[in-house]
């Protein structure tokens, strides 16, 4: 699966390391609907973090459709409010 971080780029991660990552999803899920600011940010970086340790960094040039969408680093939980649906960030 081609993950993208919005303002910084792709990655490529296999299907079961998307899987590993539905548990920070959760996470941030909770966090977003109790309105808990410090725990939203520690999680989307957490989440970020992971798919940036787990992918393989695509080139800029080799821009692919993505199968997700997550947030900036710094974008507000407001803002990824907006991006979430039911499911959260991550099919599952």
């Amino acid at each position: 699966m081609i993950v993208r971080i919005m303002g910084e780029g792709q990655w490529k991660l296999d299907d079961s390391d998307v899987a590993g990552l539905n548990k920070l999803d959760d996470e941030l899920l909770a966090e977003m609907e109790s309105g808990d600011e410090d725990g939203f940010r520690r999680t989307l970086g957490a989440l970020l973090d992971a798919v940036r340790h787990l992918g393989e960094p695509l080139a800029d040039e080799a821009l692919q459709p993505s199968g997700l969408i997550l947030p900036a680093p710094d974008a507000t939980l407001e803002e990824v409010r907006a991006m979430l649906s039911d499911d959260g960030l991550i099919p599952g």
